[in-house]
């Protein structure tokens, strides 16, 4: 399954909430990236703040949503809201493994994705690599998910990440679009999904 992260507050983008800010004619940068996920994921799930409206951000009525009640606590207390949720969901007892992908990263190709999908289990946490650094989305096996539960702050998963290397894999991909996050206004002029291989 995938956890879509779309909690922050994106303060460098300026007054816009940049969930809204039009990618396409047809889209939002939110729902581009969740439109690109979904290929890959079947199983998906959007984390947004607690007064949100998924349908002002561009999302379906149909899209299940998870509230994040910390989110203003930062990325480590809505990625921790929200695996606490799906740990919970009797719907999801058989999932083995989470990405977790930013709501801001529309570019990642959907091979990066599927290869990612194909490769995870309960036991590893998987990282893409290109051009030597890694990137976006982890997956986090099941085995995980009690420790990213109880994560605070702004921090994300970087120490769950570091304290276990014997589980940790990096797996290289030729997708530049694993670094390719939006921040700034500028940085949505020219950015495109990838090709929907």
């Amino acid at each position: 399954m995938a956890i879509l992260m779309a909690a922050g507050y994106s303060r460098r983008f300026g007054a816009q909430d940049k969930r809204r800010a039009q990618l396409t004619d047809e889209q939002t940068l939110l729902a581009a990236t969740l439109a690109r996920a979904q290929q890959a994921f079947p199983l998906m799930r959007v984390v947004l703040r607690e007064d949100d409206d998924p349908q002002a951000l561009g999302l379906a009525m149909t899209t299940p949503i998870i509230r994040a009640p910390r989110a203003a606590r930062g990325l480590g207390a809505s990625i921790g809201d929200a695996i606490a949720t799906v740990s919970r969901d009797p719907d999801l007892a058989e999932v083995a493994a989470a990405a977790v992908l930013l709501g801001d990263m529309p570019a990642i190709s959907l091979a990066t994705l599927r290869r990612l999908q194909g490769l995870a289990d309960a036991s590893t946490i998987l990282r893409p690599r290109h051009a030597g650094r890694p990137g976006h989305p982890v997956l986090f096996g099941r085995e995980l998910w009690r420790e990213l539960a109880l994560l605070d702050g702004d921090q994300g998963a970087r120490e769950i990440i570091r304290q276990h290397p014997a589980r940790y894999r990096e797996i290289a991909v030729a997708d530049g679009g694993i670094h390719c996050d939006i921040d700034t206004p500028a940085e949505l002029q020219g950015v495109m999904p990838q090709d929907r291989r």
